[in-house]
């Protein structure tokens, strides 16, 4: 007997995603090595940096090896504060690459912490012009709430510095802000293994993005497949609702009254 389980797609900005692992597209060696991690592991949302996105009219252009249909979040990579990544946004929706923005602004070459202060500035300019607004932060319940009454679509908080690869060394901050805000939140930053993000996933995370891990994996379409697969687990882990970890022992069976005894 084969079951099917059900699940409500996430829901943003007026989109269904059924698949929650969302797929970073810098570091890649090729387009053509990208586009073959994509389909590999089926992602409906990819980000691009706007930097790195030729026009769409160029010959070959990045735009042209991401499948129709996925939708496509400009990363305002290298915004250094509110007013840039503002103008980035704009020339992104202008040069046809749609409404949806991962609002990054770093000011800070040594750790690439986001600036929480101006990532809101910046949030709440461009979700009043209609940008779907997913803004990547620092995890913190304050500055979550600030980014709800911003407009924000989603929450973006790293797991743990970018490109490091260590983890859900956040996740005590990140649980609070899923038990205190009903925004989407997608565990964004540091996650290096499959592992990582099935572990964001049994949280409650909406969904995981990872960009660095399949890139720089030996085979990156098949290290995107895995992450793809552990957000699913990891999903429905969530929805089973697995027992609490405890201290004390508990028997799976009881220990009250053995068979063989009279």
């Amino acid at each position: 007997m084969s079951y099917r389980f059900a699940d409500e797609p996430l829901r943003i900005g007026g989109r269904e995603i059924r698949n929650r692992f969302f797929l970073g597209t810098g570091k890649f060696g090729s387009k053509e090595l990208m586009a073959e991690t994509i389909a590999a592991c089926g992602a409906e949302v990819v980000t691009i940096a706007l930097r790195r996105a030729e026009p769409m009219s160029a010959p070959g252009s990045l735009l042209d090896f991401i499948p129709p249909g996925i939708i496509r979040m400009v990363n305002t990579s290298g915004a250094r504060n509110a007013r840039e990544a503002v103008r980035m946004a704009r020339l992104a929706r202008e040069a046809g690459m749609g409404n949806w923005i991962k609002v990054e602004v770093i000011d800070d070459g040594k750790y690439l912490l986001p600036d929480n202060t101006e990532t809101i500035r910046a949030t709440e300019i461009l979700a009043g012009e209609g940008f779907v607004a997913l803004p990547y932060m620092s995890p913190d319940l304050y500055v979550a709430r600030n980014l709800v009454r911003a407009g924000a679509a989603a929450l973006m908080p790293l797991g743990s510095l970018i490109g490091s690869g260590r983890g859900l060394k956040t996740a005590d901050f990140i649980a609070i802000m899923l038990a205190e805000t009903d925004l989407p939140v997608i565990v964004d930053a540091g996650i290096g293994r499959p592992s990582h993000a099935a572990e964001a996933m049994e949280m409650g995370a909406a969904a995981v993005l990872a960009n660095t891990a399949i890139a720089a994996a030996e085979d990156p379409a098949r290290a995107a497949r895995a992450f793809a697969l552990a957000v699913e687990a990891g999903r429905a882990a969530f929805l089973a609702g697995f027992l609490e970890e405890r201290a004390e022992a508990s028997a799976s069976s009881p220990l009250d009254r053995l068979p063989f005894e009279r």
